[in-house]
């Protein structure tokens, strides 16, 4: 500790003299380190009493905090609405690296010895133009995969093992980003209906790994042994070239609200790490019980160092942020795009070139901020998952019941650009993390195949989940033997994951989407650990196309860089890196005011040409359709362009591996019904 920097090495840090541990707690009055015997985890066979220095910073040593050592805390306080203090009760460590769950139920914090060979290997440092996020559960991906060793299925080291790696490189995505694996719990109304948490997203530590999805053998060994496993599957992906992007729950903790469970932090400072009002009362912007209060400096200080762990100690790559709204809210409870802790994030040296995205929202007021981040940020764009569901699905739905056309291609063309009136100019496409479907919300099967949610198995009676999917079932709700509906779904699966990877921005892929993975409607099953959430490995035919498709893909992306601009054009102007973009009609004209206008008109033409400073120049032609009929359309005439060349056509089951025919500027060539084609522009 330095006196410029009161709150450093918080935690347990090892040292030749013994153990230190410094714990926060500005309104506490007394604190006590519990130390637990070696073989009886219940009995306390010394308590060591912790000096406090006037920056509210309880501090001590003891040579007993070894690697190993069970320990808890145990706080006295005075008493009040915002305060929980009860010297009864025995707390974990905000910032222990390991966490011990007993058969009791009670936790303890272990000391861990965090030293890990690394053999040299570094983090692959994907730019984010290359970057392809597959959005996975570490347990599911990997559960029933029958080549992998059994007692490695739904472990670290399932996904380390080279058969998960192998596809996952086959497949050609860049980085696995993984729901939470911070360890974390159920909720108490979960338990008592038999359910369990499977998502997530209710931390219990933001420093600890969750111990269940360690392998048998590791959590035998301990809390250092399940970290070790943690390393070695990052060190196992970052061989591969594939990077770790965690998603963290720092907006709420699992003790919910007032009446949940003390673990941690409600009974070391609970007016200190909870938003609250001046009587007690809770303020909870993230639905989940309560707020992390990211305007106590020592809380943001917490995040930060969490996150400096991960990315340091553990190597991950980057973080996903669930419910970032509630990080940027201030003193008053009012979300702040320039809140210091945001601010710090994007630029603390001990973070740099790691990649921060934000979830742009919490259920607060004003809580909905996509757009509205720093710079430094990327952000999942909500906007983009909904015109495209809304294009491709509720458009032809409405079309084919009503005649009504919806909207045309004018909004379609902004989100396929890079979403250019959502993030300033100088944020660029790469601040949008474009995605169709994610972990919450129908997979992308199920938005083809069901007009309402399917939530009764998750125990509250249908209310859970979104009602406002934008989904289309085309004719019949779930599971039909219809060839021509079937036929329907798929085609629009492949519209869906085309207009996905073939956009301007940072594509997210959710797990099971390339191959088609139902969940049989349930658009919100957190609370489902089984065969309904985890992958399935054994898949039909039709599966095995559209999967060929997906990678076929993200084959077209890595190999056009006109797909991947890092800037937005500016009119008249060549900007480095920024795709010159031209619009055509059907004709092959450049769009009226009409066309752009018009909801009757949904075929577009969209040409984009790179403006290279590290990739050979490229040009390409989108062809978008969006009617459930065939049209004829005019191959437009541009300077430069002598001829393009077929790379893709949505219509077919499964991709050609080859190039396909040549055609001459001007030709008309037909396009099949609810369609895109990509060409290239020679």
């Amino acid at each position: 500790m330095t006196a410029a920097d009161p709150l450093a090495n918080m935690g347990v840090r090892l040292t030749a003299h013994g153990g230190e541990i410094r714990v926060w707690s500005e309104h506490a009055e007394k604190v006590e380190l519990c130390l637990f015997d070696d073989k009886d985890a219940n009995w306390i066979y010394k308590t060591v009493e912790l000096a406090r220095d006037r920056h509210g910073v309880w501090f001590g040593r003891t040579r007993e905090l070894v690697p190993g050592r069970r320990y808890n805390l145990r706080v006295y306080g005075p008493q009040g609405p915002m305060h929980r203090f009860d010297p009864s009760r025995l707390l974990l460590d905000p910032y222990g690296k390991g966490i011990q769950r007993l058969s009791s139920g009670s936790q303890r914090s272990v000391v861990v010895d965090g030293s890990f060979d690394w053999a040299g290997v570094t983090k692959p440092n994907t730019p984010l133009d290359h970057t392809v996020i597959y959005e996975a559960h570490l347990k599911g991906l990997s559960e029933l995969n029958p080549r992998i060793p059994e007692e490695l299925r739904g472990t670290y080291a399932g996904l380390a093992h080279e058969t998960t790696i192998g596809y996952l490189k086959n497949l050609g995505v860049t980085a696995v980003q993984l729901l939470p694996v911070q360890s974390f719990v159920s909720e108490q109304r979960l338990i008592k209906q038999g359910l369990r948490n499977y998502w997530g997203y209710n931390t219990l530590g933001f420093f600890s790994p969750h111990a269940l999805y360690a392998s048998k053998a590791a959590q035998a060994q301990g809390p250092g042994a399940n970290l070790r496993e943690f390393k070695g599957m990052v060190k196992l992906l970052h061989e591969a070239g594939i990077e770790v992007l965690l998603d963290v729950v720092y907006n709420h903790t699992a003790e919910e609200g007032p009446e949940g469970p003390t673990t941690s932090f409600r009974g070391i400072d609970n007016a200190g790490y909870y938003r609250q009002t001046s009587g007690g009362t809770y303020i909870d912007v993230t639905g989940c019980g309560n707020s992390i209060n990211t305007a106590t400096p020592a809380v943001s200080r917490m995040i930060l160092d969490s996150l400096r762990f991960w990315a340091n100690e553990v190597q991950v790559d980057g973080f996903r942020f669930d419910l970032a709204a509630t990080l940027g809210r201030n003193a008053d409870h009012y979300y702040d795009p320039q809140h210091p802790l945001l601010t710090q994030i994007v630029s603390d040296p001990l973070l740099q070139n790691v990649k921060m995205i934000a979830e742009p929202w919490d259920v607060g007021m004003g809580g909905w901020q996509t757009g509205n981040f720093p710079d430094g940020w990327s952000e999942w764009n909500d906007r983009y998952r909904d015109r495209m569901r809304k294009f491709w699905l509720r458009d032809i739905r409405s079309i084919r019941e009503h005649g009504d056309p919806g909207d045309g291609v004018g909004m379609l063309a902004t989100r396929l650009a890079g979403s250019s009136n959502t993030f300033a100019q100088h944020r660029g496409p790469l601040s949008s993390i474009n995605f169709v479907t994610a972990h919450d919300g129908f997979t992308m099967a199920d938005l083809t195949a069901y007009d309402s949610k399917h939530n009764v198995g998750n125990g509250e009676s249908n209310r859970d989940g979104t009602d406002n999917n934008m989904s289309f079932n085309h004719g019949v709700e779930g599971p039909t033997s219809s060839r021509p509906i079937e036929a329907s779904r798929r085609q629009a699966m492949r519209n869906l994951m085309g207009t996905l990877l073939l956009s301007a921005g940072v594509p997210l892929i959710t797990a099971g989407d390339e191959f088609g993975r139902s969940q049989k409607g349930n658009n919100n099953a957190y609370c489902h650990d089984s065969e309904l959430t985890w992958l399935s490995w054994d898949r039909r035919r039709w599966q095995k196309d559209h999967w060929k498709t997906t990678q076929h893909l993200l084959k077209l992306r890595r190999e056009n860089p006109a797909l991947r601009p890092v800037r937005f054009g500016i009119f008249g102007e060549t900007t480095p890196s920024a795709s010159q973009m031209d619009w055509y009609d059907v004709h092959g004209s450049s769009m009226s005011v009409y066309d752009w206008n018009s909801a009757e008109n949904r075929t577009l033409q969209y040409m984009a040409a790179s403006t290279p400073e590290h990739e050979e120049f490229n040009r390409i032609l989108l062809v978008i359709h969006g009617v459930e009929a065939p049209v004829t359309v005019t191959l437009p005439v541009h300077l430069g362009v002598t001829s393009y060349t077929e790379l893709w056509d949505s219509g077919n089951d499964s991709p050609n591996p080859e190039e396909g025919p040549t055609y001459e500027p001007g030709t008309v060539i037909e396009m099949a019904p609810s369609s895109l084609r990509l060409f290239r522009a020679n």
